[in-house]
């Protein structure tokens, strides 16, 4: 099957990061009707000059997702802009890169609520009008590390593992119903999502970044082919499938990069 996104009603969070504006960019290509969220006044005026200088059918929306009555308004804007929304892309989150004995319990909660729990609530959200119609998509994006537990993203793991839980579980209660859940998982992205130290990571090659316009290309096509589950870049996304089956492999991989690992999580010279 192929899911034609000409005309498609697309709320996309997360809309003024790396990987976001490239998506905005690649779904308008596509001849999609856009509503881009950003919580930041900053990220706000960023989208708003995309869309004038691109020629974007969209509109902007502000909104902080871990705020309940934010997140029904960023719905009712789509509701009066288009009529509603076909599709919605789960695509905001944070990230902090340290070992856990480091983190700070505030970071660990804000991972909590917009990796996890703001999706959730976004896709409880719109499941009733999608339900109502008998059509519709939610798509996550996760990452490799929501398979793979990696050395200095605990809590970052912990909930992309949940987020990928959350979504094969979505997609079954779903079945039949006419309403789809992909979840994506991408390896890491050469944005400024990524702290310095994991740029440096990847420029030592103790891990491998892919382009933001690579990544919003196959999270397109993910769409398109209404997907179950789409995991990109290798050999992250072979990783990801044998560590459900074989972890004690990736263990032992994984201690090999361990101590330079340890030097950029710590932050040691």
């Amino acid at each position: 099957m192929s899911l034609d996104l000409r005309s498609k009603r697309i709320l996309l969070t997360g809309a003024a990061g790396g990987i976001g504006r490239e998506l905005a960019e690649a779904l308008a290509a596509k001849g999609a009707r856009l509503g881009l969220l950003g919580r930041t006044d900053a990220s706000v005026a960023s989208l708003d000059h995309l869309v004038a200088t691109q020629r974007l059918d969209a509109i902007v929306i502000q909104a902080d997702l871990t705020d309940a009555a934010a997140r029904k308004a960023a719905v009712w804007r789509m509701v009066q802009a288009y009529g509603g929304l076909d599709v919605l892309i789960n695509l905001a989150g944070v990230l902090d890169f340290r070992f856990f004995d480091e983190a700070d319990a505030s970071a660990i909660t804000r991972a909590l609520q917009v990796n996890v729990e703001a999706p959730m609530q976004m896709a409880r959200e719109v499941l009733p009008a999608m339900l109502g119609r008998g059509s519709g998509r939610i798509v996550n994006v996760g990452s490799t590390f929501g398979s793979i537990g990696y050395p200095g993203f605990a809590a970052y793991s912990a909930s992309k593992f949940a987020l990928r839980g959350f979504s094969q579980a979505l997609r079954r209660e779903l079945h039949g119903t006419g309403v789809g859940v992909t979840y994506v998982a991408p390896r890491a992205v050469r944005t400024a999502f990524n702290p310095p130290a994991v740029h440096l990571m990847a420029e030592r090659r103790l891990m491998h970044m892919d382009e933001p316009s690579w990544v919003a290309a196959r999270i397109v096509r993910a769409i398109e082919n209404e997907r179950n589950e789409a995991y990109l870049g290798f050999p992250e996304s072979l990783f990801a499938r044998l560590n459900g089956v074989l972890p004690s492999l990736v263990d032992g991989a994984l201690k090999k990069a361990l101590p330079g690992l340890t030097r950029y999580a710590r932050g040691i010279p």
